[in-house]
């Protein structure tokens, strides 16, 4: 028997295709890519870069307490971004969200992202 469990909240944006929220396999948390729009209106948040980031990191905490943790329970985090100027943003809101020891990360520059938006993440959780 599989001890997989499928995870979904509605503190955050609902999958805007053929995937789960997040995957829950074991002591293992698998989100998927998590973009800025707001959950109850599924349009992009207002604001500039940082409330966008701001919201996408809201929606991994939503998803990670419902899976039984908290974000101090990721080992890995990506980043994805179609303008590496903003890292520095990422790393500013990441902070606040984040104390040491930081999880595993990656920052990668994109040409696009759905719904046209400028940053998206995914992180793999492992629960005590």
């Amino acid at each position: 028997m599989s001890d997989r469990a499928i995870i979904e909240t509605s503190g955050a944006p609902s999958a805007i295709g053929p995937y789960s929220q997040a995957v829950k396999c074991g002591k293992t948390v698998y989100i998927s890519g998590q973009i800025p729009p707001d959950p109850e209106t599924m349009t992009e948040v207002e604001g500039d870069i940082e409330a966008k980031i701001e919201r996408v990191f809201r929606s991994l905490t939503a998803i990670a307490e419902v899976a039984g943790g908290t974000l101090a329970d990721t080992v890995k985090l990506n980043v994805f971004l179609t303008d590496l100027s903003n890292f520095q943003i990422v790393n500013e809101v990441m902070a606040r969200h984040f104390k040491q020891p930081y999880p595993a990360r990656a920052a990668i520059g994109v040409a696009a992202l759905p719904k046209d938006v400028d940053v998206e993440m995914d992180a793999i959780l492992e629960l005590p």
